[in-house]
């Protein structure tokens, strides 16, 4: 079982930053590929973001591409989202998730994911 938390989601203004984080335990977090992903009231979840469990490969999703960076530091079990330009329409819950590193290819699907967070709350006042 990999247990995870997520911090850092507040209230920003337009254009504003914030930087979420992910702190995982339980099990080995470099032996894990880790994701964001985002979830608005009344939207399905949206894939965001994915790292590979060593940190050397990434893909982003279309609607914060350009303004996201992922990134994991394993030695301190921790992932990162960081979130520049941020709109109205980036308000959303946004989740970390994780899976087992068992193939080429990087998770993008929620379903491909195995364990989750309980998200923390990003909103963007205009």
């Amino acid at each position: 079982q990999v247990q995870l938390v997520e911090s850092g989601g507040g209230l920003v203004q337009t254009g504003g930053s914030l930087r979420l984080s992910c702190a995982a335990s339980g099990r080995t977090f470099g032996n894990y590929d880790m994701g964001w992903f985002r979830q608005a009231p009344g939207k399905q979840r949206e894939f965001v973001a994915v790292i590979d469990w060593g940190g050397r490969s990434t893909y982003y999703g279309d609607s914060m591409k350009g303004r996201v960076t992922i990134a994991r530091d394993n030695a301190k079990s921790t992932g990162y989202l960081q979130m520049n330009m941020l709109q109205p329409a980036d308000t959303a819950v946004y989740y970390c998730a994780a899976v087992y590193h068992q193939r080429s290819g990087l998770p993008i699907l929620v379903n491909e994911f195995d364990y989750w967070g309980q998200g923390t709350q990003v909103t963007v006042s205009s």
